[in-house]
Formats: structure tokens, sequence, C-alpha cells
């Protein structure tokens, strides 16, 4: 359906075996509280409220414009799951959620599926937002396969994102503060687990 919809742009949907695993990663974890960049249909959506235990409670930050009908998930059992939507940019949703001041080290996962280009300064408000033991995910890390190959046989419009996806890479790979994971699953997911100050990857 989401094939013959969207055609083209189906491909921005989570493929279903990543779906799978991040369902069984985040019942393993006993994640109760969770976040969300970006939507396309609601897939990745979906697939974590599901995983979640009846008390969990996930926030989504929606930047418009989205493919996303919120009255979809209205379902019973569903609702007290999706507890939270932002239609708004992402910093705008996380420096709030900091400034709150109940929420940092509070989220047990965040998935990151937004604009590549910044994925590096959501990484450095998600650290704070995530507990110690919790796994922030970043989706297309692949990118299509071209952050294997060189810049000159990528197809021109692909290699912006290639260029972010690779200083992606290289900065999670250095960074202390998260163990780091890379899953060449979909187009690529890196799960990163944050690290206690006093631990090192």
């Amino acid at each position: 359906l989401t094939v013959e919809k969207y055609q083209f742009w189906s491909i921005r949907n989570v493929p279903v075996d990543e779906g799978l695993l991040l369902s069984v990663l985040l019942k393993i974890m006993n994640a109760k509280k969770t976040l969300e960049l970006g939507v396309f249909t609601g897939c990745s959506l979906l697939t974590t409220a599901l995983a979640l235990p009846a008390d969990g409670k996930q926030s989504i930050q929606i930047k418009k414009p989205t493919r996303l009908d919120c009255r979809s998930f209205k379902r019973p059992g569903w609702s007290i799951r999706l507890t939270s939507f932002f239609h708004s940019d992402a910093f705008s949703v996380l420096k709030d959620l900091i400034k709150n001041g109940k929420e940092e080290g509070s989220f047990d996962f965040a998935f990151v599926d937004a604009d590549k280009e910044n994925y590096i300064n959501y990484h450095e408000l998600l650290v704070r937002l995530v507990k110690v033991g919790g796994i922030i995910a970043y989706d297309n890390t692949l990118w299509f396969g071209s952050v294997a190959e060189p810049e000159e046989t990528v197809a021109k419009p692909l290699r912006p994102g290639r260029n972010h996806v690779i200083k992606l890479n290289n900065f999670l790979a250095g960074d202390s503060r998260v163990e780091l994971a890379f899953v060449s699953i979909g187009d690529g997911l890196t799960l990163c687990r944050r690290l206690a100050s006093t631990e090192t990857n």
C-alpha cells in the first residue's frame, strides 16, 4: 500500500527487518520512555510504540510537512504509548526538554531519521537526554551504500547526504560517550549505547 501510494518515496520507510530488530531490542531493554526525531508514514513510530509496555511513553518530533496521519494511531492500546507529538523543529523540542530540568537522562531510547546535516547537532543534545545504558539509533548510515564508494562514482543527488553521513560516522567512532555498533541492515543503522563518564568504549 505504501509503495502504491508514495511510489519512489516509499524507500524512505524503515524496512521490515530493521523494524523487527528495533522491536526486539526495545523489548530486551525493557524500554519505557522513547523519543523519535523525524517521521515519514510512521512505520518506525508504530514499531516502537507497539514494543513498549502498557506504561510506556513515547515522544515524537514531527517536522512539517509529514505524511503521518495521527488518527491512524488512535486505537485501543496504542494512544497510551503515543503520549507527545511535537510539530516543530527538532532543536526546539530537544532544547525545551533539557530546559524543562526533569528530562535529562530520562529516555531509554531515541531513534533519529531526520535531516542528515544535523545528525551531529542532534547527537549533542540526545546524549544529555538518553540515560546511561540507553540507546540512540541513527538511520540511513549507509546512505544507499555510497559511504563505501569514492565520491566521483556516486550520483550527484546522493553526494550531499553521503558527505553528512560520513562525517557523522567518523564523529561517532571517536565519541567516548557512546559505545558503537554499526548494523548493515536496511540503509544502515548505527546504535550508540550511552556510557557513564567513567566508562570507555
